[in-house]
């Protein structure tokens, strides 16, 4: 990749990411690189956990600005760089020393309106421990109704995250498609299904007077009346994650669940 000449940085408040703050002003000095605050940037640096990077990945949506994060969260499977590695691996970066994954990214139509996931559209009941009844259809064709506790429609970016936890598979990075798991579903042959671009998976709340609701991203965007539909589909506009040439997506999963 080309040298980097400007870099934005994404920050959470937690211990030690003041230091870290430091450290990326010292190298970016050092390299010639100037830190901006906002889209007119070669890369954005994440320091952080997988939410400060979904979170930023969302920011520079559709910038053309990749997002590389270094870890100060828990797991970090999104993260590319180790804390006690930062220096060094920021010289390499900004050197243009990392190469960059398109994710493929979520479109969800609930309400008249329009929203994009880079982590997953979950439609789920609104109390806790009452079962909802879902009913799903793909590129037009039906596939039945389900009993359960909500659907997860799952980017690969997400597929690592909820989707793991209910038994989902994880998508490798760089699929351009999504999984759909349901939760607690009322039936023991209930499996996951992955779906390419190109048909829409059509979700109907089948539950008699009773609301669904609508995340994307673990924020609520709609309700659904018995009755209402959610179309999901794969996105038009891929986010981008910027990692080391040597932290590849087989990398990251060996040593974050291969244990």
């Amino acid at each position: 990749m080309p040298s980097v000449k400007r870099a934005a940085v994404v920050t959470i408040e937690r211990d030690g990411v003041g230091d870290a703050l430091a450290r990326v002003q010292a190298v970016a000095e050092r390299c010639g690189v100037t830190l901006v605050d906002g889209d007119d940037a070669d890369i954005a640096i994440v320091l952080g956990g997988d939410g400060t990077m979904l979170r930023a990945l969302a920011r520079f949506l559709g910038a053309g600005v990749p997002v590389i994060g270094v870890n100060y969260g828990r797991v970090g499977f999104l993260t590319a760089i180790a804390a006690d590695e930062l220096d060094a691996a920021l010289t390499r970066v900004f050197a243009g020393e990392y190469r960059t994954v398109e994710l493929s990214t979520l479109e969800v139509s609930v309400a008249g309106g329009t929203s994009v996931a880079i982590n997953d559209v979950v439609v789920a009941g609104g109390t806790l421990g009452r079962m909802i009844e879902v009913g799903y259809s793909i590129g037009g064709e039906e596939l039945g109704s389900q009993p359960c506790d909500g659907l997860i429609c799952a980017t690969p970016a997400g597929s690592t995250a909820y989707n793991l936890s209910n038994g989902g598979p994880v998508l490798v990075w760089g699929l351009d498609a999504m999984v759909l798991t349901f939760i607690a579903p009322h039936a023991l042959v209930i499996r996951p299904l992955v779906v390419p671009r190109g048909p829409d998976v059509t979700i109907t709340n089948l539950t008699p007077d009773r609301e669904s609701t609508v995340l994307v991203d673990g924020q609520q965007v709609g309700k659904l009346a018995t009755g209402d539909q959610a179309v999901v589909r794969v996105g038009t506009q891929p986010s981008l994650l910027a990692t080391l040439p040597e932290v590849t997506f087989f990398r990251r999963y060996a040593a974050t669940f291969g244990r």
